[in-house]
């Protein structure tokens, strides 16, 4: 047990304060060498993730709207001259729900 004389003196307190940061130091580089070891997190896609992956990736190679088709068709439909042509317009939905099958 401490005597009051070295309480007052500050040395004992001293002497703890030294002894416990060399314990937090010890115990801050155990902590770092055990992160360094630890294993790595992984992350694996599945096919579907992938295929995602790669509509994105050509969907942003595609070029923006074309302004001037877009304006040549608010001017035929204004001017009702726009036709639709309603076997292109199912033949392209039946090959849209074909490829969402095939994801």
């Amino acid at each position: 047990m401490a005597s009051i004389d070295s309480l007052r003196s500050g040395q004992l307190l001293a002497n703890l304060r030294n002894s416990s940061s060399t314990n937090t130091n010890q115990s801050r580089t155990e902590t770092r060498e055990e992160t360094s070891h630890a294993p790595r997190d992984a992350v694996s896609l599945s096919s579907q993730a992938r295929a995602v992956g790669q509509i994105h990736q050509q969907l942003a190679a595609e070029p923006s709207i074309d302004r001037n088709k877009v304006e040549a068709i608010k001017n035929a439909i204004s001017n009702g001259s726009y036709k639709v042509d309603a076997d292109r317009l199912a033949s392209n939905m039946m090959r849209f729900e074909d490829e969402l099958r095939g994801l």
